[in-house]
């Protein structure tokens, strides 16, 4: 690990807008329009995988007779159209610790939403202009807990996995950027289902209450060398 961290890495849904229970409501009423109950379970399975990867799951779990690009397709139109019915919202304090981190050092986006879905959210919310990168994790070989989303984030700034600090919400998410050998900052989501694994919780250098306690973690870890060994 370099001596200083250099760059910080932000997942997107669960970090940085409330949009964990409307990717729950799209899997879930895919799954019951096709007469089968989804469980938080199957939540808990699919948080963090690729597009592709939770379409093939959904499209499985659910018996359909759709194609997965059809599937992800019909999952992903209805996310957007929350995001167009204001109902992918910035979680408080989103946009100030964008802002103060990005003062400081490059910023890049590593979510596993895909790429129109990035791209709409970031523009609509004003936060695009800060991020030197972002990354969907259809764009690498495997999704969240594998690390190559957040390695390919890294690499797109300049930077190697053990330069940056990480922000995550989720298990599978906090598993990927720890591999990628990344300071993980934990966010973890309060609601029932949500907080991550204690196992996973476990890998991460810092628990956060807030992203303004977020903010005041990643100013901190950037402003000192970064302890050998802590991600």
């Amino acid at each position: 690990m370099s001596s200083r961290l250099h760059a910080v890495v932000f997942d997107l849904d669960g970090v940085l807008v409330e949009s964990d229970h409307l990717w729950e409501e799209m899997w879930s009423g895919y799954a019951a329009r096709h007469g089968v109950q989804w469980e938080s379970e199957d939540t808990a399975t699919v948080q963090g995988m690729s597009s592709s990867e939770w379409s093939h799951y959904l499209n499985r779990r659910a018996g359909a007779a759709e194609s997965d690009e059809d599937t992800e397709r019909a999952v992903v139109d209805g996310m957007v159209e929350a995001f167009e019915q204001e109902r992918v919202e910035l979680l408080a304090g989103a946009r100030e610790t964008v802002a103060a981190v990005s003062a400081e050092v490059p910023i890049a986006l590593a979510s596993s939403a895909p790429r129109r879905l990035i791209d709409a959210v970031l523009r609509g919310h004003g936060l695009a202009d800060h991020f030197t990168a972002t990354v969907s994790s259809a764009e690498v070989g495997r999704g969240k807990p594998h690390p190559d989303v957040y390695l390919e984030a890294a690499a797109r700034i300049g930077q190697e996995g053990g330069d940056c600090a990480a922000v995550e919400d989720s298990s599978n998410g906090i598993r990927a950027a720890h591999a990628a050998k990344m300071t993980v900052v934990a966010l973890p989501n309060p609601a029932p289902g949500y907080r991550p694994a204690p196992d996973a919780l476990a890998l991460a250098a810092e628990e956060a209450r807030d992203l303004a306690d977020v903010s005041e973690r990643l100013l901190r870890l950037l402003a000192r060398p970064a302890a050998q060994g802590s991600s």
